[in-house]
């Protein structure tokens, strides 16, 4: 029987490599020479730190912009707010959402269920199963899916005919 898995992850690795094109930018352009401007990044979290609010913005908008020239979705950051720390510098914590949680599977499944195609989907630990009878079934869940704004980027793997 035909199924497919419905999981939001992102590649750890390419995230890595833009924090690090986005820092090395950082550290070359004019506008941040002489500031302390970086981005670290501690697992799935990222904090970026800059002088002030403004500067703050510039480099995480760097960092948004290497992060999808590595096919990177952006939707997948989660924003913190701005805030002041010592000395007059500013920081904001950035968090990579993974896995769909328990709140949006329970979403994805009742959108499939509304569509009444002749498919089950249930919920497996951070992902969601759907499976059917018929191809073309699997693959109007995919369209209707796609059509949604969930608020996390979706992919669909585990395509099995």
């Amino acid at each position: 029987m035909p199924s497919f898995d419905v999981v939001s992850e992102i590649d750890m690795q390419e995230v890595r490599n833009a924090v690090a094109q986005a820092n090395r930018e950082i550290s070359n352009r004019f506008d941040f020479k002489g500031t302390d401007a970086r981005i670290n990044q501690a697992e799935a979290t990222l904090t970026v730190y800059a002088d002030d609010e403004f500067k703050v913005g510039q480099a995480r908008d760097i960092l948004e912009t290497r992060l999808s020239k590595r096919n990177v979705d952006i939707g997948c950051l989660q924003r913190g707010k701005v805030e002041q720390i010592a000395s007059g510098k500013a920081s904001q914590v950035l968090t990579a959402r993974q896995g769909v949680e328990t709140p949006l599977a329970k979403q994805i499944v009742k959108i499939i269920k509304d569509q009444k195609l002749k498919v089950q989907s249930s919920i497996q630990g951070d992902r969601v199963r759907v499976s059917g009878k018929k191809r073309d079934d699997l693959q109007s869940v995919m369209a209707v899916l796609k059509k949604q704004s969930l608020g996390l980027p979706l992919q669909y793997i585990n395509f099995r005919d």
